[in-house]
């Protein structure tokens, strides 16, 4: 079977989203809706097409979505499939309970919590998931965030982020995603607290709360502080998917800790190392507490998504799978100056070694190629109709990549 991508967004052929083909070109449902978007500007906010651009937003049904995030993002499975129901759920009760009469029953909204060590995939995550849906999406880091009247960012200026991206148009700003990251960082401080006010960490995820759970908020339209005598924009946050995500980095050794592993006596049977290592799958809502996030904070957020961290071999999958891969994208720049780019197994294993042993995740690994690349792409120009080899060595000792002159064939 020939599997079909929109030559706009590259999203798979579905029966959600089926494809209009052209001349050696193909268009998805989602893109035609916001081409037309474009063309006619406030004619497409008219209620007629508002349902029809409102339900393209929600035709992918959880395995279509955990499928479009497995093309950019390797491993995860569990957090991929809980992200995809969270997002499929959210969108759902945004869009679907118009047309139900019963209005007895009100669907709660159910924010994601994303726990992980660095560079294992969260704001890729939150990213793809937006791309697919079309909607406004606002990347945050908690660690710039402060209480109000400090210096530093107010909690609001996260909304105003999201307002921009949707180029000011607050409806579609009111069904976008809010991706908070390092939100472990604002955890508020032991109990050796010291006699200075802490205006990063519990005051913040007090504000954060208001914002989370869904309320009316009034924020500057073009960010900064408020000020009395200021416009406000006013932004109903109750259909605004809230992810959040953090290394938790310590968050271990709570989790030793209720597993008991310091426990002494006759008749205690002790456990392997691989066995009394915790993973971030046993984590529960009280771990989180007793890590510094406040109840209520924790309480917003209903779905645990924990992601693990990245073996060697996911690492090679990672270079090489992705639609985007990074071995892709050196491929491709390559082959504008006429220059076909190979690695060796060894050499992939290799880079997968070195990114772990840095322990930055995924992100490290454009890094280690850059640094190995570098001297090669500065004489790229001269090798064309060249093949260049990576070998192990290449990336292990810094020596010279392996040239091949490309013969051409002769035809009878």
């Amino acid at each position: 079977m020939i599997h079909r991508h929109c030559s706009f967004c590259d999203a798979s052929e579905s029966d959600a989203n089926p494809l209009i083909a052209g001349n050696a070109v193909y268009i998805c449902k989602n893109c035609v809706i916001s081409a037309y978007k474009i063309m006619f500007g406030d004619e497409a906010q008219n209620p007629e097409h508002k349902e029809l651009i409102d339900a393209v937003d929600i035709l992918m049904t959880p395995k279509e979505l955990n499928n479009f995030l497995g093309d950019y993002i390797i491993g995860q499975e569990r957090a991929r499939k809980l992200l995809s129901v969270a997002v499929y759920n959210h969108y759902k009760r945004i869009f679907k309970t118009k047309n139900i009469t019963d209005d007895e029953t009100e669907i709660a909204k159910s924010n994601v919590l994303l726990i992980g060590p660095t560079g294992s995939g969260k704001t890729l995550m939150a990213q793809t998931i937006a791309r697919v849906l079309n909607v406004p999406i606002a990347i945050s880091d908690a660690t710039s965030l402060t209480e109000a009247g400090y210096v530093g960012e107010d909690v609001e200026n996260i909304l105003t982020k999201l307002l921009q991206a949707a180029d000011g148009d607050i409806e579609r700003a009111q069904q976008g995603i809010v991706f908070i990251d390092e939100v472990d960082k604002v955890s508020r401080m032991s109990e050796n607290r010291s006699i200075t006010r802490d205006v990063s960490g519990e005051g913040v995820q007090q504000a954060l709360l208001k914002i989370i759970e869904g309320a009316q908020v009034n924020i500057p339209p073009k960010g900064g502080r408020k000020h009395p005598n200021q416009e406000f924009t006013t932004i109903d946050t109750t259909g605004i998917l809230f992810i959040c995500g953090g290394a938790f980095d310590g968050l271990e050794e709570i989790l030793k800790r209720k597993q008991g592993e310091n426990i002494l006596g006759f008749g205690h049977e002790k456990k392997s190392k691989d066995e009394r290592k915790p993973t971030y799958d046993m984590v529960e809502p009280e771990d989180l507490i007793s890590y510094g996030l406040i109840p209520e904070l924790v309480g917003r957020l209903p779905i645990i998504a924990s992601l693990s961290e990245i073996t060697e071999e996911d690492m090679v999958r990672i270079l090489t799978e992705p639609k985007n891969s990074l071995i892709k994208q050196y491929k491709k720049l390559f082959s504008i100056d006429e220059v076909e780019l190979n690695f060796e197994e060894d050499a992939l294993l290799a880079i997968a070694k070195k990114a772990i042993k840095r322990k930055t995740g995924a992100r490290g690994l454009r890094a280690i190629l850059e640094e190995n690349m570098i001297d090669i792409m500065y004489e790229l120009p001269e090798y064309s109709g060249y093949e260049v080899l990576i070998t192990k060595e290449v990336i292990q000792n810094g020596e010279k990549p392996v040239y091949i002159k490309k013969s051409k064939q002769k035809t009878a």
